[in-house]
């Protein structure tokens, strides 16, 4: 078998022989190397057998034949003669003896070979320096007649910024053609350059990606990423420190926010409701740092977290009628175990007639009701006045006539203010706290409670949790970066020496880990039958009970 790779530029390699399987990346450990930043690591896996040839995409961007993208994970027989593309490249398979027969035929058709434009994964240290240097004077040429980071980023707006830019960008690279070397992609570069100064520079190809949940910028020449639950590191990066605090600042300017000396750290969303954390030097060591947890494009339900694994049939049906039936929930759980995502889609189980009232620091929650009121939090001025916290609009809504309160996540204070609220005719409220066991989330609504400032005795802080709260949802990442509920819990109220009773409905059992490192185990009833059954038949809510069947 023979093998023909074709470059966008016009560039041939061919290969007479080949072994029975190969992977195909951007650098090694791949067999067959495409310098691209548009190639994955392991972009495609072939296998070769008894004159057959077939491809497996294991891609973010795809693999294609004949104009159709391939489904992932899926192996697919190659037509031999019909080029595979791959990022830039053309790859055609030939049996040997056609190839030898047509080799007049390929020869007279080949291009003059031209010199090959490196990319960012074939570049020396020596070549990254050059490269950042090139970009740093760029990205201030533009700077000097472009003050893009106050833009108000509507669709109509993007579009003008994007062709201005892209004039200015031909005129400054026309200018500096004799500065660039002739191993940089003027076209790349002039893509990352467009990406850093009107969009998000190098995040903005993991925006699109999306197997990338969570983007971690360090520093400029630091970036991780979050892919399918593995935290990995990228070789993109920000031309300078001012080019990452731009962006930065473009983020946070639109919503009313602001970030520098005197405020170093905040919290934003971007357009599509993705979450942004940042914090900036004296704060920040190494210089500006941001965190990206994506919004998913794709709105999910319940199904989808039973098709992940998040929860059984029984657990989801479960906490529907707990939903439907108005038991204050909290859902507890770590960072990026998928609390905020969970809490989304159990509050859809909400009627379509209550009046719900949505507090966040930072608006994520995207409810299919109409009647669903969202407020947001909002930060100190200049002066270090006019801050609304999470616990002031608590209080507020209190005034709103809500049927519903949803707290995005209780982190002080206002867990009292909540509580009084459940406590007080706003049954069905929801929240989300930091823990790692339903035992923890209750310790510390305690400590949350005594933050509010009210001195209240310990005995008092939990009759009002033990009566407000009636169902912990425990949620947890796991080690193969899966996210699940760990347990289903139900508050029972105090015991004679006054601590707060749960008792497990359901639990998740882990057996083990398989030889690919996934978590091995399954979702099951504990036995017990909820004290609220016969409540919840009185008031006509149908609990099937083989829910509980263990």
């Amino acid at each position: 078998m023979k093998l023909t790779i074709v470059g966008k530029d016009g560039t041939r390699k061919e290969l007479k022989s080949i072994p029975a399987e190969f992977v195909v990346g951007r650098e090694a450990p791949a067999q067959i190397v495409l310098p691209s930043s548009v190639i994955s690591r392991s972009h495609a896996v072939f296998q070769v057998k008894d004159g057959h040839v077939w491809v497996t995409d294991t891609s973010s961007n795809g693999v294609f034949i004949e104009k159709k993208r391939l489904e992932k994970n899926k192996q697919t027989p190659v037509p031999l003669g019909k080029p595979v593309i791959i990022g830039e490249y053309a790859m055609v398979f030939e049996p040997a003896q056609v190839a030898q027969k047509q080799s007049a035929v390929i020869e007279a058709e080949k291009p003059v070979k031209k010199e090959k434009p490196l990319t960012t994964a074939d570049f020396s240290e020596e070549q990254l320096d050059a490269l950042s240097g090139i970009r740093d004077q760029i990205h201030k040429r533009l700077l000097e007649t472009l003050d893009l980071r106050w833009v108000d980023f509507t669709a109509k707006r993007d579009q003008e910024l994007n062709e201005l830019v892209s004039k200015r960008l031909d005129m400054i690279l026309s200018q500096m053609s004799a500065a660039i070397p002739k191993w940089v992609d003027r076209k790349l570069l002039k893509k990352e350059m467009q990406d850093e100064v009107v969009g998000l520079g190098p995040l903005e190809d993991f925006l699109r990606d999306e197997d990338v949940s969570e983007i971690m910028v360090i520093s400029k020449d630091q970036i991780y990423v979050e892919q399918k639950g593995k935290i990995v590191e990228s070789k993109k990066r920000f031309s300078s420190n001012p080019a990452l605090m731009a962006i930065i600042e473009r983020i946070v300017a639109p919503i009313g926010k602001r970030i520098d000396e005197s405020s170093p750290l905040v919290d934003a969303r971007l357009k599509d409701g993705s979450r942004v954390n940042a914090i900036i030097p004296p704060l920040a060591l190494k210089g500006p740092c941001l965190t990206i947890r994506k919004f998913g494009t794709k709105r999910l339900g319940i199904d989808d977290m039973i098709g992940f694994g998040t929860l059984s049939k029984a657990m989801a049906k479960f906490l529907e009628v707990c939903v439907k039936g108005k038991k204050n929930i909290i859902i507890s759980g770590g960072t990026g175990s998928g609390k905020t995502t969970l809490l989304n889609v159990i509050a859809s189980f909400i009627q379509p007639d209550d009046r719900i009232i949505t507090i966040e620091d930072a608006a994520e929650l995207r409810l299919p009701q109409r009647h669903v009121v969202t407020l947001e939090s909002k930060p100190a001025n200049v002066e270090g006045k006019g801050a609304i916290t999470i616990r002031d609009l608590v209080k507020n809504a209190l005034r709103m006539r809500p049927d519903r309160i949803i707290v995005g996540e209780c982190r002080g204070g206002e867990a009292l203010d909540m509580l009084q609220a459940m406590n007080t005719g706003h049954a069905g409220s929801m929240t989300t706290g930091h823990a790692n066991s339903p035992e923890d989330i209750l310790r510390r609504l305690e400590t949350m409670v005594l933050m509010s400032g009210m001195d209240l005795p310990i005995r008092a802080i939990r009759d009002q949790i033990g009566s407000a709260i009636g169902i912990i949802v425990q949620q947890s990442r796991l080690s193969d970066g899966s996210r699940k509920i760990m347990k289903i819990s139900e508050v029972l109220g105090l015991d004679d020496e006054y601590n707060i009773l749960l008792e497990d409905v359901f639990t998740f059992e882990q057996k083990g880990v398989d030889a690919k490192g996934k978590v091995v185990g399954k979702h099951m009833a504990t036995g017990y039958l909820p004290s609220f059954l016969a409540d919840f038949k009185a008031r006509g809510i149908e609990v099937p009970e083989d829910l509980f069947k263990v």
